[in-house]
């Protein structure tokens, strides 16, 4: 019986259903952007580049935004008011160019060093 409950167990946290576990790790950088009116602040963001980011996400306006960027495979609605924590990389050194995909010409860069 033990073993099948360790087993169940095991199959619960592979699914992500049971285990809470953080994916951020103390080697990760943590960086942040905010979204205000038709802008992002900083517009670009120099980040070390070979480590994961931590790249929390506020959305200081008064409607829902999407961070969006094909270079770095992300795309995460952030509610009005609210933030969004999205972990990348390691970067190479690069460019990685965002947007506001419910306002494209609201665009920004984050730069790997």
């Amino acid at each position: 019986m033990r073993l099948s409950n360790w087993l169940l167990s095991a199959l619960l946290c592979a699914a992500g259903t049971v285990c809470a576990v953080s994916p951020s790790t103390a080697e990760d950088a943590s960086y942040s952007i905010t979204i205000g009116a038709n802008k992002f602040e900083p517009k670009i963001l120099n980040v070390k580049a070979g480590v994961k980011i931590a790249l929390t996400v506020k959305n200081a306006s008064g409607a829902s935004a999407e961070f969006e960027s094909g270079e770095l495979n992300r795309e995460k609605v952030v509610a009005a008011g609210s933030s969004v924590v999205i972990y990348i990389g390691p970067l190479a050194p690069g460019r990685y160019p965002y947007y506001d995909d419910f306002n494209q010409s609201n665009q920004g860069e984050i730069v790997a060093k």
